[in-house]
């Protein structure tokens, strides 16, 4: 049966809204560049399987970040596999710096920008050095509406920069830099004389924003919500409100309440399943937290517990220069 969006829609604006062209094209293209594996096969099981990983959120693994941002979809398959995959740094009370987060992005997108992973950890540190540590859960859920509303919070900052200034609010505000959201962020200094934007007047050019960005913004009513708590705010304090918003995180559908975030009885399944196909290993992944097949943990250090290998030189290039933790993990 149709669902009532699909009935209402004509078909080309309907496949227009789902990608379904983007994900067609990707197909062919892969289809060509491996057509001598895949004809092994048949053609037909390729689109089926492809079709199927789309739906899925598996199609995401391993692509160049070009396609993962290319549609809502891939982003919050991209979110969801984030989550499902390191899930375990939250459970474990990890807590990892901003270059270690993004070295686990890395290991899903290999081109991922640290631009983004730079925001998304500023929205957590605020004024905080960026080398700073940060949990799981709030590096997660500042990441989700940093990367799945990239486009959107541009435009925002630039919006944001001209009430300061005193500029027009009505007038349509087109980014020139995608830089715009660390070039023009007030100092400590300076955020204690502004004090951001009257909130009601930030709304307003907001909804106007909201009606243009139509795939990627959250839903005017809760940006309305946001705003209607306060009456001023700062560009910054704006992004923490919707990276702890319960509505926010629902209607983007990609992530698990707060409270579930460490729960995933799926995953949790399948990897039973995969270790007691293990000789030797008596697996009790779902008996309770003390029971586990794994070697007991040792005791919780201050830093991060591993080091990305085939990052090394990179990281210690652009780090402090201090290593000492590192080294003495590596003897």
């Amino acid at each position: 049966m149709l669902s009532p969006e699909r009935l209402a829609l004509p078909d080309y604006e309907y496949l227009a809204q789902r990608h379904v062209l983007t994900y067609v094209e990707d197909a062919v293209c892969q289809l060509l560049e491996n057509k001598e594996d895949i004809s092994q096969y048949g053609i037909a099981r390729f689109f089926t399987e492809y079709f199927n990983s789309v739906c899925q959120g598996t199609h995401i693994l391993f692509r160049e970040f070009s396609f993962i941002q290319a549609t809502p979809h891939n982003r919050a398959s991209f979110l969801r596999a984030f989550w499902r995959c390191f899930r375990t740094v939250g459970k474990n009370g990890d807590l990892l710096t901003m270059r270690e987060y993004h070295c686990l992005l890395q290991l899903l997108c290999p081109d991922f920008p640290l631009e983004l992973t730079q925001k998304a950890a500023r929205i957590v540190l605020m004024d905080d050095a960026m080398d700073c540590l940060m949990s799981f859960s709030d590096f997660l859920f500042a990441f989700q509406v940093q990367f799945y509303y990239s486009e959107f919070l541009e435009s925002v900052a630039a919006i944001y920069q001209d009430l300061l200034s005193g500029k027009n609010p009505n007038t349509v505000i087109v980014p020139t830099s995608s830089s715009g959201q660390h070039r023009q962020r007030p100092s400590a200094g300076e955020a204690g004389t502004l004090e951001g934007v009257e909130a009601s007047l930030f709304y307003q050019c907001l909804e106007n924003l909201c009606d243009r960005h139509k795939y990627s913004c959250p839903p005017p009513a809760l940006v309305k919500e946001v705003l209607s708590n306060v009456q001023r705010l700062t560009f910054y304090g704006f992004l923490v409100a919707l990276s702890k918003h319960h509505g926010i995180n629902q209607a983007l559908g990609a992530l698990p309440d707060r409270g579930d975030l460490m729960h995933d009885p799926a995953m949790d399944e399948e990897l039973e399943r995969l270790l007691a196909q293990i000789p030797g290993l008596v697996t009790s992944v779902t008996a309770g937290p003390e029971a586990s097949c794994l070697p007991p943990r040792t005791p919780p250090r201050v830093g991060s517990p591993w080091r990305p290998l085939h990052h090394a030189r990179k990281v210690d290039a652009e780090s402090d220069g201090s290593t000492e933790e590192t080294d003495e993990s590596e003897t």
